[in-house]
């Protein structure tokens, strides 16, 4: 019969914006309990923690997404006011860059597949070579947000697009088990938690006012005005996160993981970072109840 310390994982971790941190939790609980992660599959936020504890460096990072206030998620957004995308994404991914390294995937100990959208052909990129930090911007493209990023000649969205938990790269692993973190499970509580709910006023406006003028750029001067009852980064949060729970429970019907771990889609909204420990520990909360069977050794398949 296995024991724990050989039991070794191919690691799923989905798409979600902030809920991503949560990722760091499920893997804290993981290591705790003697799992040898042998293999990472993510893409967008999952990409993001996956390719960084890939790389030896999730203390750093926890430490840092920690210490991330309101006022520093704004000072990331280098603007490009180009038609596809509000952010260009250099900032971030030149910070994290200096945080981790400029690491290959070809050297990181455990096998890494970040995924990604060719939206042009309809099809999921898998990058499994090159720059860690190209993959994972690849990876990051949500749509309006980040501008697509040029990998290869191919212009690339986030992989949530397609696929929000990439289980089917991790098919030929020879590991023990796979477990997948799903970040778009059922709304926790009769009311959905949009981004006026747990977000400051102050990064609300910016970002409403923001993405408010980008939208406007695509407008012919005779177009009437929107709605003012919900603003337009909150509308399309919640469809994004509707669009990828729809598609992650397709996808988990025709491919489910040896185990699975769910966290609620209203958790916390796509750009609340400066919720990094309370969705850590919520994502080991979700590793402890989910994760039970495989707890003791002698509850696990010979």
């Amino acid at each position: 019969m296995k024991t724990r310390n050989h039991t070794s994982i191919s690691l799923v971790l989905g798409s979600g914006g902030a809920r991503g941190l949560a990722h760091i939790g499920v893997i804290h609980w993981l290591e705790q309990h003697g799992f040898k992660i042998a293999s990472i599959s993510g893409c967008s936020s999952g990409a993001l923690i996956g390719g960084i504890y890939a790389a030896g460096k999730l203390d750093e990072f926890e430490a840092w997404v920690q210490s991330i206030r309101t006022v520093d998620i704004v000072t990331f957004m280098d603007l490009s006011w180009k038609k596809s995308g509000l952010v260009k994404g250099d900032k971030i991914i030149n910070t994290l860059t200096n945080l981790v390294g400029d690491v290959m995937i070809e050297d990181l100990p455990i096998n890494y597949t970040a995924v990604a959208s060719d939206i042009n052909n309809e099809k999921e990129v898998w990058i499994n070579s090159g720059r860690l930090f190209d993959a994972i911007r690849a990876s990051i493209s949500l749509p309006l947000l980040f501008t697509p990023f040029q990998y290869k000649g191919i212009e690339l969205i986030d992989g949530g697009v397609l696929n929000p938990v990439p289980i089917a790269p991790t098919f030929n692993d020879a590991t023990d088990l796979t477990i997948a973190v799903n970040l778009g499970g059922k709304v926790n509580g009769k009311e959905r938690v949009t981004l006026n709910t747990g977000i400051s006023e102050a990064k609300k406006t910016f970002l409403s006012s923001k993405i408010a003028e980008f939208l406007e750029s695509f407008k012919e001067p005779s177009t009437a005005s929107p709605s003012k009852d919900r603003d337009a980064y909150d509308i399309a949060n919640q469809a994004f996160d509707a669009m990828q729970s729809t598609i992650a429970r397709q996808k988990l019907a025709a491919y489910p993981a040896d185990y699975f771990i769910e966290v609620a889609r209203n958790a916390c909204g796509m750009l609340e970072f400066d919720r990094a420990s309370e969705m850590i520990s919520l994502g080991y909360q979700a590793a402890e109840k989910s994760l039970q069977a495989i707890k003791n050794p002698e509850n696990q398949k010979a």
